[in-house]
């Protein structure tokens, strides 16, 4: 199949789940009305204010998304200008098609909210065997149900604004044939890599050189040794207190009677059936000889029900289940069509129904076996039970711990041990802690806003506790520098080894760029002596080998200029020197154009919506201010220097 579309396709999913579908707890239920102070702002929508905590806790609920989905990523991602900036982005793009959903009275219906609710695979673990909502489990994440339905009605309602744009997305042949040309377009390259390290063996540095590199200002970044600090802080979170709650033995009990239904299997089935095939739109001649044919096949069974699986093979018309002796497996209620699971479910084990008719015909049902439909016992469940009383006793005492937390490495701001007493927490203590960690994982002491007060100049000085900062969700955590270490150039005798690394490198990489210009320069002089590979077809349909760099630049040249030569910089691997010479006939099937068009459709639609989502930012004068125009011009400088360069 069209395998490159398809991957294309699986990446605009992804991003339409990061950027158009939000997550339920990132916006909160507060909704359009919500007016914020301008004090610890990050962003303006109109004339609401988007504040620090959302942002933080819009970020945190991505971090752990990610986490989710790739449990070994590296953490510094969630610290970088370009994660902060995307979850920034996202909790904007809440407020904005919030405010356009209210402004164009838009509104998701409660049926609407049911149907969704019911029947999304993301719901499954909220909802009870019987279909309801699982009250218990929405409270352990700290949600009501009045909370849950009206951030879901909020989500189904935002979704209403582009909606409608993206999904009438619409191109026209030409526009479908000029993408079709890009995609499937195969050209004949010629390309010889120069690689840096061909040319590092023959360079040999001078401890002149070395030091000359040592000293350049451009290299100080990464030969000054960071700040550090020796830290001791202290953790309050739930899990310290679920250790010491204490639960009662009846309470449990109770509890597993409340939700019995929790603890239930769903019923399942398992039933043969013969089909006689009877569609809607058959006449009424048609129905009665049907009907007619399984009441006689009903007759033989009823006087001999052994003879089903044979009967089944040899008359029903269902063809998955026929060749079994129409032996349907276990299914549980809502998998069949009404009339069908209602007989069904009237039937005792080895029973045979009467004639069921239904939307594909007229049905013989036998009852085969019955399972599940039993709680399992109290002793089975028992560790589940006290696990969730006591997260929720631990909930119940985390709102007043955390008060005497907050306020405790306040008035006592030059040690952590009194509040570490007061609430029974270890006063914990953690070496060589980073104020950029980059890659190193330093536990709960990864967090931004935790290090930079850690490391502000007046709490680093005077050893003083930083306030309680929230690294996760029912987590705070206060710390203190117990021993400072500022950032300093290492000196040239403990980095000689790694100075020379880099000259190298660095050396070898200015020598693959030399040569290869000048063998560009004779190449395109005296093409005969060109001593280049021999040819390969590239195209973004058929992707191999090459670097992605190199087919771009060899499918950017203009068709009218070849055949032509180019040079690419592969950045630290060195530089590539094409010679594009023709364009090879294209090859495709009417079934892969009409796949394309199909997917540039979807494009399209993606693109206006796209632009109309751009159009209401500027209606509703998004501004970011404070700490989000910092991560936001941030993000945006490896962008100025790529186009720059």
């Amino acid at each position: 199949m069209f395998d490159f579309v398809r991957k294309h396709n699986r990446i605009l999913q992804f991003l339409l789940v990061l950027l158009i579908l939000p997550s339920f707890v990132v916006f909160g239920i507060q909704g359009y009305s919500r007016f914020a102070s301008d004090e610890g702002s990050v962003a303006k929508v109109a004339s609401q204010k988007i504040t620090q905590n959302e942002w933080d806790n819009a970020n945190r609920n991505a971090a752990e998304r990610f986490r989710a989905q790739q449990p070994n990523i590296d953490s510094k991602v969630f610290d970088s200008p370009e994660f902060k900036k995307q979850s920034l982005e996202s909790l904007v793009r809440q407020y904005v098609l919030a405010a356009a959903a209210h402004d164009q009275n838009l509104n998701a219906p409660t049926a609407r909210l049911v149907r969704v609710f019911s029947t999304d695979p993301q719901f499954a673990n909220l909802r009870n065997p019987d279909g309801t909502l699982n009250k218990q489990l929405l409270e352990a994440r700290g949600m009501s149900p009045a909370q849950f339905e009206a951030l879901l009605r909020q989500e189904l309602t935002v979704g209403q604004v582009l909606a409608g744009v993206q999904m009438t997305g619409q191109t026209s042949k030409l526009a479908n044939r000029q993408a079709v040309d890009a995609l499937f377009q195969v050209r004949d390259v010629q390309w010889q890599k120069f690689e840096p390290k061909q040319y590092a063996a023959q360079l040999n540095p001078t401890t002149e050189q070395l030091q000359a590199y040592y000293k350049d200002p451009a290299n100080a970044s990464w030969l000054t040794a960071p700040e550090r600090a020796e830290v001791q802080y202290v953790v309050l979170d739930i899990d310290t207190l679920k250790k010491r709650v204490t639960v009662n033995e009846d309470d449990l009990r109770r509890s597993y009677q409340e939700n019995i239904a929790r603890f239930t299997t769903a019923e399942e089935r398992r039933a043969s059936h013969i089909l006689i095939k009877a569609e809607k739109s058959a006449t009424p001649d048609q129905k009665k000889a049907a009907k007619a044919k399984a009441e006689q096949l009903l007759a033989q069974l009823q006087k001999n029900p052994s003879l089903f699986a044979e009967l089944a093979k040899k008359n029903s018309d269902d063809p998955g289940s026929a060749a079994n002796g129409g032996d349907l497996d276990f299914f549980g209620k809502g998998s069949m069509v009404k009339p069908f699971e209602e007989a069904v479910w009237a039937l005792k084990p080895g029973q045979l129904s009467g004639v069921v008719e239904s939307d594909f015909g007229f049905h013989i049902i036998q009852l085969t076996a019955v399972r599940g439909g039993q709680p399992q016992p109290f002793e089975a469940v028992r560790a589940q039970l006290e696990d969730d009383a006591r997260k929720q006793l631990a909930q119940r005492e985390y709102a007043s711990a955390a008060e005497k937390f907050t306020n405790g490495v306040y008035e006592q701001s030059d040690s952590l041990k009194p509040v570490a007493d007061e609430l029974k927490l270890q006063v914990m203590t953690a070496t060589d802690v980073l104020h950029e960690p980059g890659a190193k994982d330093q536990g709960v002491l990864n967090n931004r806003r935790l290090l930079d007060a850690l490391f502000d100049a007046t709490n680093r000085a005077k050893g003083r506790n930083t306030e309680a900062i929230e690294v996760g969700p029912n987590k705070l955590v206060s710390a203190r520098i117990v021993k400072y270490s500022p950032a300093a150039l290492q000196p040239f005798e403990a980095v000689q080894t790694t100075v020379r690394e880099h000259w190298v490198k660095a050396e070898a990489l200015k020598a693959a760029r030399k040569d290869a210009e000048q063998k560009l320069a004779l190449w395109k002089q005296s093409p005969d002596k060109a001593q280049l590979p021999p040819s390969v077809q590239m195209s973004r349909k058929l992707v191999f080998a090459q670097p992605p760099q190199v087919m771009d630049a060899a499918l950017r040249i203009p068709e009218k200029q070849l055949p032509a030569w180019t040079m690419v910089d592969l950045g630290a691997d060195g530089v590539a020197v094409l010679r594009v010479n023709k364009v090879l006939p294209i090859q495709i099937t009417n079934q892969e154009i009409n796949e394309t068009e199909a997917q540039f459709g979807s494009y399209w639609g993606k693109a206006e919506a796209d632009a109309y989502y751009r159009a209401l930012k500027r209606q509703y004068k998004v501004e970011f201010v404070n700490e989000g125009k910092k991560v936001m011009d941030k993000a945006a400088e490896p962008q100025k220097s790529a186009s720059s360069s």
